[in-house]
């Protein structure tokens, strides 16, 4: 229906702003200040990015309402996976968000959803424009992997200091004697980021071939 278009329109609008903002940022805080400024990326960008990644929950909902035909497991395991690295994993360790992998994987993420809710909103008013469908649908191949080997280094990172502070790890009293230490539970999480990546990338080939022989198929048309 119209409304839920201009709705979905207006939220892809919002968050084509906020990821522009901070990927714009990101490069002007670079060329000015050079290596110097990737220390501080997540203190001059990560309210942002926090509030653009919290407002992606939405997505789930969308699929879930059937006002968004996208596949709903693939997209939900991208976004918890988000969600985790960066509220869990980054947000928690203040240590962990001075180091140069966060820098990196903001940049992944951003350029990656710049180019995705460019194309969303694009669509949303029947405008195809060939170069960026190609672009969206190409683009995910190699840069997911690459954000997911930089999400596990980032973990990997934190590992040590959630040893040294105990953050989020519980040991119950007696009589319970139960304990969680949440670096074995960081641990476990790696191998099974890994089987999700191979599962979301047969999802994005998929979505690919799909897209781009569609648009094939207009265009001998046409």
């Amino acid at each position: 229906s119209f409304t839920m278009n201009t709705y979905l329109f207006v939220y892809d609008l919002m968050q084509f702003c906020g990821h522009s903002w901070i990927f714009t940022n990101m490069i002007i805080r670079f060329m000015s200040f050079g290596k110097d400024s990737l220390a501080d990326t997540f203190h001059s960008i990560g309210l942002v990015m926090r509030f653009c990644q919290l407002l992606s929950i939405l997505e789930i909902l969308h699929i879930l309402l059937g006002i968004d035909k996208s596949r709903l497991f693939p997209r939900f395991l991208q976004i918890t996976e988000r969600i985790i690295v960066l509220f869990v994993v980054i947000n928690s360790q203040e240590e962990v968000q001075g180091k140069y992998i966060v820098c990196v994987l903001f940049f992944l993420w951003n350029l990656l959803d710049v180019v995705r809710y460019t194309y969303n909103m694009l669509t949303r008013t029947g405008i195809y424009y060939p170069p960026l469908t190609w672009l969206n649908f190409s683009l995910c191949i190699p840069l997911y992997p690459l954000s997911v080997l930089a999400k596990a280094f980032a973990i990997c990172v934190s590992l040590p200091y959630f040893e040294s502070f105990g953050t989020y790890s519980i040991k119950l009293p007696f009589p319970f004697a139960f304990s969680i230490y949440f670096p074995y539970v960081l641990k476990m999480y790696l191998p099974v980021l890994f089987i999700g990546m191979c599962f979301i990338i047969q999802n994005l080939f998929s979505e690919r071939k799909a897209h781009l022989g569609t648009s094939k198929i207009k265009k001998k048309r046409s």
